[in-house]
């Protein structure tokens, strides 16, 4: 693979009086929506959209101003996310998935790590954040060796950002997020999967590569060393806004495509508006409509509340962090339901290739994503019922709290 950054920012061009994250996202929605099929055929983005989105600057949307980026908001991003989702599923989980990864970099990361990385550039970091690695500590670093699967974003990056757990004389110690240059890989080129063809996700390892420990950072810390209030939310707080923006992106767009289909001509389009059909038919979409607006409305007012929390320099809870995992875990069932009916209803059409079926397949597999497992339905629950006593919000789930506050 070629490697490329961003070709627009060093990392202190000024960005005031630009336009905002939203308006350059709706900028691109045509190339994106575009170039969707040539994506998934080629089974990553294609230049055209790689090089559109990187001049809209919308790979920066998560990173710090003092690198280059955007910093917006929680809801600014969400709406920026979901409206490139909306255009193409596949293109929108690289851009969220490469978002979280940089943003989390250049915002965790200690001074003299983020420094080399985007001290005069703005590199591409995706991966896998799962503890799937085995590290050793080395003196002043690591020794990280291990397989990741589904790298989402990894063909487009010039670093890996994948999860590790550190050994120390045998026994775990911690689990850390580390950052390695993406020539230290071997891809293992097997992306045969239903959907998000598009993103390139396939598995990697990586063999006794040197970390320095600069270039890692905790994966459930919420403490920023630089950038604004939104990344005190952690990524355990990042993921659920990254990955409800896909869901609500492509849910929109199939019922989108629905509504044009219905109203064309032909005899399949005829047959839902007959009399004896038509009933039925509007029904259903009219309870689509209802449940994807119900799960939008859920998971804004969410991250609106935990905006407001943030400006008034308060500490995001436990119970806000639930939530916003609960509303992930609501928007992404409810955005499977509509593309099930979408693509059912749309008869014989949905089994050619086309946007109705890549919606079908893309949230089929964005569905399976362990972030909106039924294990993690039940942990919203738990700490729901009061039942997660002496525990704290992870990415990987509700966790024990060490002496002083430290997640096991």
């Amino acid at each position: 693979m070629d490697n490329v950054t961003t070709d627009s920012t060093g990392r202190r061009e000024a960005i005031e009086g630009s336009r905002s994250p939203i308006e350059l996202a709706r900028g691109v929605v045509g190339v994106v929506s575009a170039e969707a099929a040539a994506c998934e055929t080629l089974g990553r983005l294609t230049d055209k959209t790689f090089a559109a989105l990187s001049e809209a600057r919308l790979f920066g949307l998560l990173l710090p101003k003092c690198y280059g980026g955007m910093e917006a908001g929680a809801l600014e991003a969400l709406e920026a996310l979901e409206t490139i989702c909306e255009a193409d599923g596949s293109t929108g989980w690289v851009l969220m998935a490469c978002n979280v990864a940089m943003g989390t970099a250049a915002t965790y990361l200690p001074d003299a790590g983020v420094e080399a990385l985007f001290g005069t550039q703005v590199p591409i970091i995706a991966g896998q954040g799962a503890p799937r690695g085995h590290a050793i500590v080395d003196g002043d670093g690591y020794r990280l060796s291990g397989r990741w699967s589904y790298g989402s974003g990894v063909l487009h990056a010039n670093y890996l950002h994948s999860g590790g757990m550190v050994f120390e004389n045998g026994a775990p110690r911690e689990a850390l997020t580390f950052i390695v240059p993406i020539e230290k890989a071997t891809f293992l080129g097997n992306w045969d999967v239903i959907g998000l063809r598009a993103t390139g996700s396939v598995d990697y390892s990586l063999d006794d590569v040197y970390v320095p420990k600069e270039f890692t950072h905790s994966p459930n810390t919420r403490i920023p060393r630089r950038g604004s209030d939104l990344y005190r939310i952690g990524i355990v707080g990042l993921s659920p806004l990254a990955h409800g923006a896909f869901a609500l992106g492509v849910a929109r767009r199939a019922l989108n495509e629905i509504v044009s289909f219905s109203t064309s001509s032909g005899p399949r389009q005829g047959a839902l508006n007959d009399s004896q059909s038509a009933e039925s038919f509007h029904e259903r979409y009219g309870a689509a409509e209802g449940k994807l607006r119900a799960g939008r409305a859920f998971l804004y007012d969410v991250y609106g509340d935990v905006e407001q929390t943030l400006r008034r320099h308060e500490t995001v809870s436990d119970r806000q962090i639930t939530l916003m995992r609960l509303s992930l875990n609501h928007v992404t069932s409810a955005a499977t339901e509509i593309c099930t009916f979408a693509y059912q209803i749309a008869g014989g059409a949905a089994l050619r290739n086309g946007v109705l079926q890549r919606c079908f397949r893309d949230m089929m597999a964005g569905s399976q994503h362990r972030i909106v497992s039924q294990f993690m339905l039940r942990e919203c629950a738990r700490e729901l019922l009061g039942l997660a006593d002496g525990k704290i919000w992870t990415s990987f789930g509700l966790t024990d709290i060490f002496v002083g506050g430290t997640p096991r």
